[in-house]
């Protein structure tokens, strides 16, 4: 499996059906598999109306403030009442959850990773300085902020905000360094191993 890059900016969104608002699918793995069907899943999504979430049995899913001033997640049945109001900060709750959603000050765009329960184990970080990502079965990694040269084997890539790198199936190590070191650059790196 080789390493796919990715500008999330150019991925053509895709409206919801109750028309809250629309997603940007970057991945879906295995390739072509849906909703009942696949082991880990990244995307964006702009929320436009304060609404419920659908649900996903079996799915752990994190979210995360990309843009906008957030939304609260409120969920009576599972004692889940969060403010997802702070940029960058990852949230992990159950997909099967009743969440609603409620915009905090208009429309807000955020970060979701789903993940197969049981099979897959993520770990998410946020990086504001130069790493090396241990070789991991699958990987993601998006500049959040500024301009990031990504080193992978022989090759390397810049990515500025909104673009990164994704592979499955195989293991792969990444360097990665901001262009600039003035404190203000941000990377999200995923790490995902089988679960044992």
């Amino acid at each position: 499996m080789t390493v796919h890059h990715f500008d999330a900016a150019a991925i053509d969104p895709t409206p919801w059906k109750n028309g809250g608002g629309d997603t940007r699918e970057v991945l879906c793995w295995p390739s072509g598999a849906g909703f009942d069907t696949f082991d880990w899943r990244v995307s964006l999504a702009t929320i436009a109306s304060s609404g419920p979430f659908s649900s996903f049995p079996g799915i752990d899913r994190t979210i995360m403030l990309m843009d906008g001033q957030g939304v609260r997640l409120r969920s009576k049945d599972d004692g889940i009442d969060h403010r997802l109001d702070t940029p960058w900060e990852p949230f992990a709750f159950p997909g099967e959850a009743a969440i609603f959603g409620k915009l905090m000050d208009g429309t807000t765009t955020d970060f979701n990773l789903m993940v197969r329960r049981g099979r897959l184990q993520p770990r998410i970080e946020i990086h504001r300085k130069a790493f090396k990502l241990d070789a991991s079965k699958h990987g993601f990694l998006m500049s959040l902020s500024g301009t990031w040269r990504l080193v992978v084997g022989s090759g390397d890539l810049l990515c500025p905000p909104q673009q990164g790198l994704w592979w499955a199936d195989t293991r792969h190590h990444v360097k990665a360094a901001p262009e600039s070191n003035d404190g203000s650059a941000a990377m999200l790196s995923i790490r995902l191993e089988p679960v044992t």
